[in-house]
């Protein structure tokens, strides 16, 4: 249970962060809890609700609004996964999302580090920021670093061993991530393979236009130049749905309405950012629970 140092901290963040996506011209929206088919995702599981499910997190419909003319739209909402408990995870969290039409996953990244320095900036007693009693140099422009890239430097094994045996997130998890360093980074192109929902890179269709921030150790946010082709996205829904039923898991409905809207949802770029990671950081937190009123255990 957090203190109410913490939950001041955490609540101050909330505050900026809404000021500065208004002072970005950006819409605040909200969308459904309860949806009947959650966007699959093989190793993402989302809890029932009667027969619907709580969404896992807000993009479906956020990319519906987009499709109906919406420009920059952003959303703080409470998303569930089931499972998923640990000292950086809870099965119930606060997630940020944004999406912009007209832009690409570059302008994402400044995004981030104008977000960042607009909550420090209104936070001074959090700036520099220190984390477990380290400073992390958050003054832009950010590292770039590609998947290719770390994957040479830091792991034991090549993008294509990883993927062809099946361990490149494991690799992702316990080789490169740990050797990111505290200060902030985007880890960018990654393989097609693990796309999710992001664009083929134009120039090298292998690769897919998404990026991962991680800063003081955690990833903090995933990022996506959208694909907008509804055939392409169907494909890759049914893989992710071969995998879930491999691993014994229940198939989710069909999202049509979702895939329909892509047909008319112009070129686009959205972000998901764990808020309670970014808590953890401004309030020099080791653990999601300190700065949560309550955790499951404690209920």
């Amino acid at each position: 249970m957090a203190g109410r140092k913490q939950l001041q901290t955490r609540a101050d963040l909330l505050f900026h962060i809404r000021r500065f996506f208004r002072s970005q011209g950006f819409l605040e929206v909200e969308t459904p809890i309860r949806i009947p088919a959650p966007i699959p995702e093989a190793h993402i599981d989302a809890v029932p609700s009667l027969d619907w499910y709580l969404h896992t997190s807000p993009e479906s419909c956020m990319k519906r609004l987009l499709s109906q003319g919406y420009e920059k739209i952003f959303q703080i909402c409470r998303v569930f996964r089931a499972e998923e408990l640990g000292a950086r995870h809870l099965p119930e969290f606060t997630m940020l999302e944004w999406y912009r039409t007209g832009a690409d996953y570059n302008q994402l990244m400044t995004d981030c580090e104008n977000l960042l320095a607009f909550c420090l900036e209104s936070m001074p007693d959090k700036d520099p920021l220190v984390y477990q009693g380290k400073r992390i140099d958050a003054s832009s422009p950010w590292r770039r670093e590609s998947v290719s890239d770390a994957f040479r430097k830091y792991a034991g094994a090549s993008i294509e061993k990883a993927l062809e045996t099946d361990r490149f997130d494991e690799i992702m998890a316990f080789e490169v991530e740990p050797a990111l360093g505290l200060d902030p980074v985007f880890l960018y192109d990654y393989p097609i393979e693990k796309a999710a929902l992001a664009r083929p890179k134009p120039e090298d269709p292998n690769l897919a236009e998404r990026f991962e921030l991680y800063i003081g150790g955690m990833e903090l946010a995933n990022a996506f130049s959208e694909l907008v082709d509804p055939v392409v996205q169907a494909e890759r829904f049914k893989k992710e749905e071969e995998e879930r039923v491999q691993a014994g898991k229940k198939p989710y409905p069909s999202n049509e309405k979702f895939l329909h809207a892509l047909e008319t949802m112009p070129p686009s770029a959205g972000i998901a950012l764990g808020v309670d990671r970014l808590a953890m950081l401004f309030a020099g937190a080791a653990d999601i629970a300190q700065i949560s009123a309550f955790t499951p255990e404690e209920l």
